[in-house]
């Protein structure tokens, strides 16, 4: 191999910058109050633009992964600098209908998202097949940490100018932030793997396939489908919580309208934290055995969740959620990659973020339909205890598919292993 080989920390740089960049959606909730003062608006009606963001993000990931296997990462990040950035700054355009609104930030937008948010995922995980815990809570740490300096700063763009002019101005941020970060994504050579590493023997890696499965194959076994219950169900749970913090805090806590912006920047931080955290601790336990931990603790944390009379006891409790639903995130990837490989996690693990977008019609949904319904966060925080506790038991029943053809996994940028004969 002649080919000079980039520095992967440098790639793994560029891809959190991206990152932070479309993570900034996390702080939509600073914009829902203004939002529906400005249509006149009640608070589902706009929390619809969030759930489509979503929803297009998970859809469009899919398709990302695919694009990446025919044109390379980089590309793909160039047109999601185009399509994210394009549906913020149009954005800036939709004070006169409410529709527009939904098409900008909520379709286009959301496109945007769903392109870029895949790349810096499955180019990682090629370029760090040894540490692949650690290496998907980084890439994804920027996602979650995107909204620590978006809140604040949209807050006070929001009184200065409005909130159609602070699209506008974000939107040119994001194009800059995400092209940068673009620059320097590319896959590792062809059987290119960290100097001095092996992969472990087969023996070794009870809790991995130790296969390379097709897209299509992936989709055959129920471990797949497993997967995305784990996520669809981990990231229900937390996105309900970031659709309505900023209001939510200021209504059970009683605080101001600069703490609960405090509140969302506070939670965003352990939204990106837990990506790391969690995901690192995934490498010491095991992948289940952390979704199980999470899924135990949301069932304690969203029953004291009503009783958060105070700014310290919402922020303290809203913030383990949150760590919570960033390790759902930031441990996915590498249990996919444990599963299915690394050679098209592309693709098998760009479709199962249609978790994200089912989760991003049943968190937002739940929560402000019972607000609008009842009057109060009450009932649908009880509501998502129980489903957690019910969550339980599928973490203690998921193990990795078997019987595959393909019986070790290549390094990180070789071609799959052809099926032995039987």
């Amino acid at each position: 191999m002649g080919e000079k080989v980039t520095n992967r920390w440098l790639i793994a740089a560029g891809g959190v910058l991206m990152q932070l960049a479309l993570g900034a959606v996390y702080a939509w909730s600073v914009f829902r109050e203004a939002l529906s003062e400005e249509f006149g608006a009640s608070v589902s009606a706009v929390n619809t633009t969030f759930t489509l963001t979503i929803v297009f993000l998970g859809v469009s990931a899919y398709f990302g992964g695919r694009l990446m296997e025919r044109i390379g990462p980089r590309k793909v990040a160039f047109a999601a600098a185009g399509l994210y950035g394009a549906g913020v700054i149009l954005t800036s355009l939709t004070s006169s209908s409410i529709v527009l609104l939904y098409l900008t930030y909520g379709v286009l937008a959301g496109i945007g998202l769903g392109l870029g948010y895949i790349v810096p995922i499955a180019t990682l995980i090629k370029w760090f097949p040894d540490r692949r815990g650690v290496i998907t809570g980084v890439a994804v740490a920027g996602f979650g940490l995107g909204a620590v300096v978006t809140a604040p700063v949209a807050k006070a763009l929001i009184s200065s100018v409005g909130p159609f002019q602070t699209f506008a101005i974000l939107g040119v941020a994001y194009v800059i932030m995400v092209l940068i970060g673009a620059l320097v994504l590319k896959n590792p050579p062809a059987g290119w793997k960290p100097e001095g590493w092996e992969p472990p023997p087969a023996e070794e890696t009870v809790d991995k396939s130790g296969a390379n499965y097709e897209f299509a194959g992936a989709l055959k076994t129920w471990q797949w489908y497993g997967l995305w219950g784990l996520l669809f169900l981990n990231t229900t749970a937390g996105i309900a919580i970031i659709s309505e913090a900023d209001p939510m805090a200021q209504e059970l806590a009683g605080v101001s309208v600069g703490q609960a912006a405090a509140v969302v920047s506070i939670i965003a931080v352990f939204n990106g934290l837990g990506r790391f955290v969690w995901a690192s601790f995934s490498d010491v336990i095991g992948r289940k055995w952390v979704f199980l931990t999470m899924f135990v603790l949301q069932v304690a944390l969203f029953a004291l969740l009503p009783s958060a009379s105070s700014f310290i006891f919402f922020a303290v409790v809203a913030s383990a959620i949150l760590l919570c639903y960033g390790g759902g995130f930031g441990t996915m990837p590498a249990f996919a990659a444990d599963y299915f490989g690394s050679q098209n996690v592309g693709r098998i693990y760009g479709f199962m973020l249609t978790a994200w977008s089912a989760a991003g019609i049943a968190g937002p949904v739940l929560v402000s339909k019972l607000r609008d319904s009842t009057g109060g966060y009450e009932t649908s925080l009880y509501i998502l205890a129980g489903m957690m506790l019910v969550s339980t038991i599928l973490p203690l029943i998921i193990r990795p598919p078997r019987g595959e053809p393909t019986p070790r996994e290549e390094p990180a940028g070789g071609p799959a292993q052809p099926a032995p004969s039987r």
